[in-house]
Formats: structure tokens, C-alpha cells, sequence
């Protein structure tokens, strides 16, 4: 019996439904969502990334604050906006769009973001509340990718989980997340022997690296759910994910297509944290009200 589609299209309208009410009860209150949006350069998917974006963050009734900037800004120019953005209050989170030009420091940049709107979850700290379990702002494709997990039905506690890629922003904190669910997880990798040999034990396949047919139907366990995160083009041009998507979905019990499976899911989980930002300043408001400056730690965090 043929896999069935994972949608992330449909999953995707639902968490937005969701989160422009959460948004609209806060705007009632004066407390409207406020995403900052800072794209450097004129990299031309870049311009497109960051339009998306901002259209779905007035999609669900945020606040959008866009600041393009030349190829030729200074480091320490972009540096001096992101704290004043950081000492905003009507900004909840703030993304800073990569790639940037070669002469400013992606690190810098990003660990110069406050961590109470570090929204797209990759600073250090954020990294470290996440291996720590603590209440943070997870990575939006991973996010997503757990999201779309959870619509299959399958309860992860005792699951084998492998995960193929280690990148900082899917792999590593993907591998964390399903540790968190109670997976047992394998994490393969470039230098790993005999790939196959891991992933047909696997009950769920997360496959990270950017590669057309990484993961084959012999690779995969009969009745597995398959995660594509990949985003390549076949020989056409047309695009495709890591997996043999028509083959696997032979065997597979679950599989995301692409497109339309974890690509519609990472905006989304981009506007969840945000609104999940915002909801915590206005808590901290409420216990708190003279330091309701939207710079407040995260839950645990001293």
C-alpha cells in the first residue's frame, strides 16, 4: 500500500490559523506581534525568502518591520542595528537574512541578537537551552519537521529515529528534538559507513543533506515515516527532495513530498516563535510590568 502524503501545506494554513488568533488576542491588548526583518545585500532568493515572510507575517496580523541594507553596510553598522532592535519593545523577534556579505560575520550577527527574540533559534545559547531542555525558541525547520511527525500518529517514545545530515540548523537540533520525544536517535552523516545498514532499522527517516536520492526504497524499513528536508532539482530542473520519493513511498507508511511537505512548514514555524515571544513579554508584563521591555530572559534563563 503507497506511503501516505505527509502535507505540510494544509498543516501549515491550520498553524497559521492558529497562531493569527493568538496574535489577534494579543493585539487586542495592545500587545501586537512584531517581527524585524534586516536583508543585506541583493542576493536574489534571499529577496524572496525574505518577501515571503514578511506577506505572512501580515497574513496573520503581526507587525513587520523590513530594513534592507546595501552589499557595502559595515559589520559594525548592522551590529548597531540589531540593538536597537533588540531594545524595541514592539519587536518580538528579529532575523537577520542569510547569506551576508563575505565581510561581516555571520556568528557576530547572530549572537548579537537578543536571545528573548532569537526566533529563528540559531544562536549559541539557544543551541544550549535546547541540549539543555529548557524553554526556548527551537530551529523553524526542525520545528516543523516534529510538527509534521506528530500528524502521522506515531508515538516516538522507544522509536528508532536516524537522521541523515548534521548541520547546525536541521541535523543536530532535529536529532535533539526527537531525543526529547524519547526517540532513540542515530545521527549519519558524510563519513558514515554503510548508511543503509542504519536506516533500514529506522521507524523514522529524517533526511538532511541536500543530495538527490540519498535515501533509496532497499534503504528503508517497510511501514517507516520518511522526513524530506532536502530542496535540490532533478536533471529537468524541477525540484526535488533528498529521498526517491516514487520508490519510497512504496514502502514507507508516511513520506513529505517536495515540494509541499517541510518546505511550507519553516515560515510557519518562524511565526509560531514569534508569536510565542511576544506571549512571554506580555506574561512578564503582567508580573512584572516596569521591566515589560521585550528584552526579558526566557523561562529559566538567568
Amino acid at each position: 500500500m503507497p506511503a501516505q502524503n505527509i502535507d505540510g501545506v494544509l498543516l501549515s494554513q491550520q498553524l497559521r490559523g492558529e497562531i493569527a488568533q493568538r496574535a489577534a488576542r494579543l493585539s487586542a491588548e495592545g500587545r501586537q506581534p512584531g517581527l524585524a526583518v534586516i536583508l543585506v545585500g541583493e542576493d536574489p532568493a534571499s529577496h524572496v525568502y525574505v518577501r515571503n515572510k514578511v506577506k505572512a507575517c501580515g497574513d496573520v496580523g503581526f507587525l513587520s518591520k523590513l530594513e534592507k541594507y546595501d552589499a557595502d553596510l559595515s559589520e559594525a553598522a548592522l551590529l548597531d542595528r540589531i540593538a536597537a532592535l533588540n531594545a524595541d519593545p514592539a519587536i518580538h523577534g528579529i532575523l537577520v537574512q542569510m547569506p551576508l556579505p563575505k565581510h561581516i560575520d555571520p556568528s557576530k550577527v547572530i549572537e548579537a541578537i537578543a536571545t528573548s527574540k532569537d526566533v529563528d533559534g540559531y544562536s549559541v545559547l539557544s543551541a544550549g537551552e535546547l541540549v539543555a531542555n529548557l524553554p526556548g525558541f527551537r530551529p523553524c525547520t526542525p520545528y516543523g519537521c516534529m510538527k509534521l511527525i506528530e500528524t502521522t500518529g506515531i508515538d516516538l517514545r522507544g522509536k528508532h529515529a536516524v537522521v541523515i545530515g548534521r548541520s547546525n540548523t536541521v541535523g543536530k537540533p532535529m536529532a535533539l528534538l526527537l531525543l526529547q520525544a524519547n526517540a532513540t536517535v542515530t545521527i549519519c552523516h558524510s563519513a558514515t559507513p554503510d548508511l543503509a545498514y542504519h536506516t533500514r532499522q529506522a521507524d523514522v527517516v529524517v533526511a538532511a543533506v541536500g543530495r538527490r536520492n540519498t535515501l533509496t526504497a532497499d534503504m528503508v524499513k517497510p511501514g517507516a515515516v520518511v522526513i524530506d528536508v532536502g530542496m535540490n532539482r532533478d536533471d529537468a530542473g524541477k525540484l526535488c527532495g533528498d529521498v526517491d520519493y516514487a520508490a519510497v513511498a512504496e514502502v514507507a507508511s508516511h513520506i513529505t513530498p517536495v515540494p509541499g511537505g517541510v518546505g511550507p512548514m519553516t515560515i510557519t514555524m518562524l511565526l509560531m516563535n514569534t508569536v510565542e515571544s511576544a506571549e512571554r513579554v506580555h506574561s512578564s508584563s503582567q508580573h512584572c510590568p516596569s521591566q515589560a521591555t521585550g528584552m526579558e530572559p526566557k523561562p529559566g534563563v538567568a
